[in-house]
């Protein structure tokens, strides 16, 4: 019977299916309901298909299904076991360390803007309810801001939410349901795999390369049936990677074929971005939006993003933001426009932009000479590719006084231990970054001389 657990052999009783779907959603149950706990160990892929006398490959379907919706967790010969209650990284300083932390991809505080001035000139009159949801002077400053990255005679409509990662989930709610597919950048940006996860979709890694999502990729996922695609289209996070004119013309192409599979862009650096904006969204295309957060040029306590998007997602996200319960702050969004709008305050953000990107630079090539070449791209970040674990090569930088980011926290798709770290070092002085890119060569050198002496050992070793 549905919800007897009693344990036989290598048997759940009480998981239920026929389909890949069916069974999943059986196995969610019993996790739910505190049947399953976390830690205890599933059926192996086999005794699943016997035990509902259903297809291996529906088995091994059906797993999938809740490993990339984080129920279980496969640990290869240690079987499939229920997962537990992980704590998802997040972006920001590590607590209680003494280690310098090189992993935050926060912006730098010195460079972002002074708010005292314009905090006294906002307060006009208090906002009552019934009037508009977004402030009339921000609407009208954010549309020439959305509108010249968008084809000419794009029909568009504007929603403010409360930060990026509020508009990226309520854009998903709208249009999709529990299990759909969508397609992510592989490596991906932790807001998005997170919130992926937690509303139990089903991401679909597309790899991503020096000119940004690949359009082999794009083309599997939409094979697979994904319902809608998040896109960077510049400062890809962890990558730094940006479109090309010819990758997002390509990425297009392929996009027309499907004009209703929602596509979000997360243009998050916009305003400090040293690279020109190409689009994925094509004039004929039905579901689009594309977001744009001011925490990176304006500070991560300005929770506050703008997203333009088609008519029809445009009124259902109306839908979810009630005037009286959870419009944006117009305080909040009075305020943004007025930084944004400031001469002095602009200019320090185009200095901010060109500062990262210098900084940035030096990092590469100071590593690029140390025998670790990297190319600098566009972003808070630098992704530094090692040709050893990162994991291993972070634990040499941490007996050296760094705090890393190893690149297998940004992983979708199952490539084995990553080879990349993502380091934030745009805070760093000329001294610092040169300490830093020998600290970081020996690091590497370490964790490939003992990866061979545990090769030779052999694998019991290991």
């Amino acid at each position: 019977m549905a919800g007897d657990t009693k344990k036989g052999g290598d048997d759940i009783i009480g998981i239920e299916g026929r389909s890949a779907a069916e069974i999943a959603d059986s196995l969610r149950t019993l996790v739910e309901r505190g049947a399953l706990r976390p830690g205890d160990a599933l059926p192996s892929v086999r005794a699943l298909a016997e035990q509902l006398g259903v297809n291996r490959n529906t088995a091994v379907a059906a797993y999938r299904q809740l490993t990339n919706a984080g129920i279980v967790v496969t640990r290869g010969r240690g079987g499939t076991r229920v997962a537990g209650a992980a704590s998802v990284a997040q972006e920001g300083f590590a607590a209680e360390t003494a280690l310098r932390d090189i992993g935050t991809g926060n912006p730098d505080a010195r460079r972002i803007p002074d708010a005292s001035v314009a905090l006294a000139s906002i307060a006009r009159r208090p906002v009552l309810y019934g009037e508009p949801v977004i402030d009339p002077d921000l609407d009208r400053w954010a549309r020439g801001w959305m509108s010249e990255s968008l084809p000419n005679g794009t029909p568009m409509r504007l929603t403010v939410t409360s930060g990026a990662a509020d508009a990226m989930e309520r854009l998903l709610t709208q249009a999709l349901t529990r299990d759909d597919a969508v397609a992510l950048e592989d490596p991906c940006f932790l807001t998005s795999i997170h919130t992926v996860r937690v509303a139990g979709y089903r991401p679909v890694p597309v790899p991503v390369d020096e000119e940004g999502m690949t359009v082999a990729g794009l083309r599997s996922a939409l094979d697979q049936g994904v319902r809608a695609v998040i896109c960077t289209p510049r400062a890809q996070n962890p990558t730094g990677a940006g479109l090309t004119a010819r990758r997002a013309a390509e990425l297009r192409a392929v996009l027309r074929e499907h004009p209703y599979v929602l596509v979000i862009e997360d243009d998050h650096y916009s305003l400090l971005s040293q690279l020109p904006y190409h689009s994925l969204i094509d004039a004929g295309h039905r579901r689009w939006a594309l977001v744009r957060s001011v925490s990176k040029f304006l500070g991560p306590d300005m929770c506050l993003a703008v997203t333009a998007s088609d008519p029809e997602t445009a009124d259902r996200l109306a839908m979810r933001l009630t005037p009286g319960t959870t419009w944006v702050s117009h305080l909040l969004q009075r305020l943004v426009h007025a930084l944004a709008t400031d001469p002095g305050v602009a200019a320090g953000i185009r200095a901010a932009g060109e500062h990262y990107a210098e900084r940035n630079a030096v990092f590469a090539e100071l590593l690029t000479a140390e025998g670790l070449p990297t190319v600098p791209c566009d972003g808070l970040n630098v992704w530094v590719p090692l040709g050893a674990p990162a994991r291993a090569v972070s634990e040499q930088l941490m007996r050296r006084g760094w705090l890393a980011r190893p690149g297998d926290e940004f992983a979708l798709g199952d490539h084995g231990p990553s080879q990349h770290l993502r380091l934030t070092v745009h805070d760093l002085d000329d001294a610092d970054l040169r300490k830093l890119a020998a600290d970081l060569a020996a690091s590497v050198r370490t964790a490939q001389a003992n990866d061979r002496v545990a090769s030779r050992a052999g694998p019991e070793v290991r």
